[in-house]
């Protein structure tokens, strides 16, 4: 596995640049986590703009042209297009957001922002979300400008802000006012995919994002009649929500298999020689850490996850407010609005914080074969199969301008490393190992890929409500 000869055609890598390669990254991807570019939400963020400057002096080191774009002071994001052989040809776009969630040291047994490369680590806030893949963006880039190799097609790579809260002054800025940046784009890749995931039986599956549930945040509003607290309420707002909230709770979405989660079931099935019924835990269990990829994608699900109301102890309000966190598959919208309309009933009314579109994109497609294959050439035992995120990325953005997105970051890491335990958790790593398998594949991809027939098969869900993209 990592056999530098594998990489020995078509302008790939010597072992020279295969270590120059390596070695990089890992610097890289130390040196972005010590800009602290906590996202708050709200406007409130910290980093992005000495972090996108920093980034386009690197490229522009390299010989490239890259333009930093700033959507609000301080929140920039910086874009390039790299010149593929291929001029006509379809371009590809690969995004990494520059921002990470907030970390409170003093949970932490180091510095969230140190950047320490420690036990075969990089130690800090984002080194999996998603510095690393940054990291291994800039290393591709600067590699083909010292070996003098130009990509297949064109690439453009946007290293951009504000994923981690709505993403509008980020990819939504992008897309609404720069969109001629990705003209000729027909594919993306970003983040949540091509890792490793060990099955029962050793062997390795690296997962493939193609879809991402939609994002419905809403904020549910029950009115009642105000009164004093010591008299007897027959309409109370308070009340009224919490029993709202109760039944929206209790209730259990039908399973709904869309084909991206078929393909995933039946090539797990056959790897492992199970029957699974997506519907009972038991049954997915079967599948070990893979479970964890099809858990949260059989159905719809909406989770309490904000309330509000009254000012003092002995005043009844006449107002009471929850926010609510609802996910939506591909083709599931209709459903679950009325689901939710229905549970709702009368006295209660909603009203979008924010609301995003499912999207998804063909599994059958040139595009996710050209990755599996750069996953194979890397490790001959790889399974790769298409799955759908239960969570958003940026994709939802890109994907309104007709781009086909998928989830593609990839990484190896040896069984019992929980990469989920650190993403947006406590003492977030990444290991030198994986990041150094990841950028060779990404890098044989993304110089190889050439996108044929990657136009059709684009699928963006449509919805009502506002546009911006939520996580």
């Amino acid at each position: 596995m990592n056999d530098p000869s594998l990489y020995q055609d078509g302008g790939a890598l010597s072992p020279a640049e295969d270590a120059s390669l390596t070695s990089e990254v890992t610097e890289l991807c130390a040196r972005l986590i010590r800009f602290d570019t906590s996202n708050y939400g709200g406007g409130d963020s910290r980093g992005e703009r000495e972090a996108a400057e920093w980034t386009a002096g690197l490229l522009a080191e390299s010989g490239y042209e890259p333009v930093v774009l700033e959507a609000a002071p301080g929140r920039a994001s910086t874009v390039v297009r790299i010149p593929g052989e291929d001029r006509d040809a379809p371009a590809l776009l690969v995004h990494g957001h520059l921002d990470v969630v907030p970390a409170e040291p003093a949970d932490w047994s180091f510095d969230p922002f140190c950047g320490e490369i420690r036990d075969g680590a990089i130690l800090g806030r984002g080194a999996l979300d998603m510095k690393d893949m940054d990291a291994m963006m800039l290393a591709a880039a600067r590699s083909w400008a010292r070996r003098g190799v130009r990509p297949a097609r064109d690439i453009v790579m946007a290293f951009v802000a504000d994923e981690e809260d709505t993403g509008e002054l980020g990819a939504g800025f992008l897309v609404d006012r720069h969109a001629d940046l990705f003209e000729g784009v027909t594919t993306a890749i970003g983040e949540s995919g091509g890792y490793s995931v060990h099955l029962p039986d050793s062997s390795r599956l690296y997962p493939i994002a193609v879809g991402e549930r939609g994002s419905a945040w809403m904020d549910l509003t029950a009115r009642g009649a105000a009164g004093h607290g010591s008299r007897p309420g027959t309409d109370n707002a308070v009340a009224t929500l919490a029993a709202t909230l109760a039944a929206l709770s209790a209730h259990r979405w039908p399973v709904r298999i869309v084909p991206a989660v078929a393909a995933l079931l039946e090539g797990l099935s056959a790897r492992l020689g199970v029957t699974v019924d997506p519907a009972d835990p038991a049954s997915l269990a079967q599948l070990g850490e893979a479970a964890k990829l099809v858990e949260a994608t059989v159905a719809n699900t909406l989770n309490p996850t904000m309330l509000k109301a009254g000012y003092k102890h002995n005043v009844i309000p006449s107002e009471a407010t929850a926010g609510v966190d609802g996910r939506i598959l591909p083709g599931a919208e209709e459903d679950f609005f009325a689901t939710v309309d229905a549970l709702l009933g009368e006295k209660v009314s909603r009203s979008f914080h924010s609301f995003a579109a499912p999207v998804f994109a063909d599994h059958t497609s040139a595009a996710f074969e050209e990755m599996a294959a750069a996953l194979r050439r890397a490790d001959p035992q790889a399974l790769v199969l298409p799955f759908i995120m239960s969570g958003g990325t940026d994709a939802k953005a890109f994907a309104r301008l007709g781009i086909q997105c998928y989830g593609f970051g990839p990484g190896l890491t040896p069984p019992g490393f929980d990469a989920w335990r650190y993403v947006h958790g406590v003492d977030e790593q990444v290991l030198v190992s994986s990041l150094e398998f990841g950028v060779r594949v990404l890098e044989d991809f993304l110089r190889t890929g050439t996108g044929a027939n990657t136009a059709t098969g684009i699928g963006t869900s449509t919805g009502t409500g506002p546009r911006n993209a939520v996580r």
